[in-house]
């Protein structure tokens, strides 16, 4: 597996390209904008867009579809129908999918907003705007709120700690770094000041 990473400087939205290097076949997640970069790497790869992962509908990670079906013909995998009306493949609840040779399993993680997916492919999961680096998604309420961690807690945070995080917005983390960093998920700053007052001053 090979993976690109764009950004959408409109939304400051990332966009990936996941690649089967065996077969030239490829998955675009979350195109918010079909840049000249996304389609040169298309087209001079010789690749095949055979889908489209959407974690959620909000237009800096959807935007570029439609653009994009303008030129591709790709499967278009969404947990909202108005992503692209009937083309949509709508995706209920926690299940696996099999496309482009890749074995991708989705997983719904509401609370950022009602129809967020999160897509886990090989050693890597990408969380849209449900978590990032160190920061669990902006919800309206505070039981969107606990639902958001609750699910997150139980499908994302249950994985590997070698597992790669890859956000909607911002830089990678892992599972492993979520558990220990992230002030949502029970990381409390008297653990660090811990660590600190354990640090001898003369080996500084």
């Amino acid at each position: 597996m090979k993976l690109y990473f764009f950004m959408n400087i409109d939304g400051f939205s990332n966009c990936y390209l996941v690649v089967n290097e065996s077969t030239g076949d490829a998955i675009l997640v979350d195109p918010g904008k079909m840049t000249k970069q996304i389609i040169e790497r298309i087209e001079n790869g010789n690749l095949h867009l055979k889908a489209v992962l959407i974690t959620h509908n909000h237009g800096s990670h959807s935007r570029g579809l439609e653009t994009l079906r303008k030129i591709y013909s790709p499967k278009i995998y969404a947990a909202d129908w108005e992503v692209a009306g009937n083309e949509t493949i709508v995706l209920k609840g926690d299940g696996v999918i099999r496309v482009s040779g890749f074995t991708v399993g989705y997983m719904s993680v509401p609370g950022h907003s009602p129809d967020s997916m999160c897509y886990k492919i090989g050693r890597v999961i990408f969380t849209g705007d449900s978590l990032t680096a160190g920061l669990t998604g902006s919800t309206n309420n505070s039981y969107a709120k606990k639902t958001l961690i609750s699910a997150i807690q139980q499908k994302i945070l249950n994985q590997n700690d070698d597992i790669a995080l890859l956000p909607g917005h911002g830089p990678p983390s892992s599972v492993g770094a979520e558990k220990q960093f992230n002030t949502d998920f029970g990381f409390q700053l008297d653990t660090l000041e811990s660590a600190f007052n354990q640090v001898n001053p003369s080996a500084l």
